[in-house]
């Protein structure tokens, strides 16, 4: 089964958005990520209804943050994305009459469950601030070690 990165590459989108000051094309943002500008647009668009992102058009415009980094934790970033699903493991539902198949299922599904709600527990408690705050303090050292100020 493929894993769902849509809330790695929104927050790697976001970042640099962050560090640029500035608001970024769709075409920018996707060349980021080694994605397609209407992947990008697709996904703003559902951060932009939830007031994280906002964009301009003509000459200049683009995507750019919209909210305060110190208040904004990952978890809205989360659910601005629908809450995907976060494990890429389930029951199986092919036999829901099968004695066999409840017991694993009734088995197995609290533990889903609780994993799930312990990782969007630790989603509310970061900031992205703190990870533009991260980034920043790796790009730094990145740039001191190689005296270069391409792209970190």
């Amino acid at each position: 089964m493929k894993s769902d990165s849509r809330l790695s590459a929104v927050l790697h989108t976001l970042l640099h958005m962050a560090d640029a000051g500035r608001p970024m094309t769709s075409e920018e943002l996707a060349a980021h990520t080694n994605t397609n500008p209407v992947v990008v647009r697709r996904t703003m668009a559902g951060l932009r209804r939830d007031g994280l992102v906002r964009s301009s058009k003509g000459r200049g415009g683009g995507w750019e943050i919209a909210c305060d980094l110190e208040t904004v934790t990952l978890r809205q970033v989360y659910d601005a994305l629908g809450a995907p699903g976060l494990l890429s493991i389930g029951v199986r539902l092919e036999h829901p009459t099968c004695l066999v198949e409840q017991t694993v299922n009734h088995a197995l599904e609290p533990a889903f469950a609780e994993a799930e709600a312990l990782l969007v527990e630790r989603f509310a408690q970061v900031t992205l601030a703190r990870l533009a705050a991260d980034f920043g303090t790796r790009a730094a050292a990145w740039r001191a070690q190689h005296k270069d100020h391409s792209h970190a």
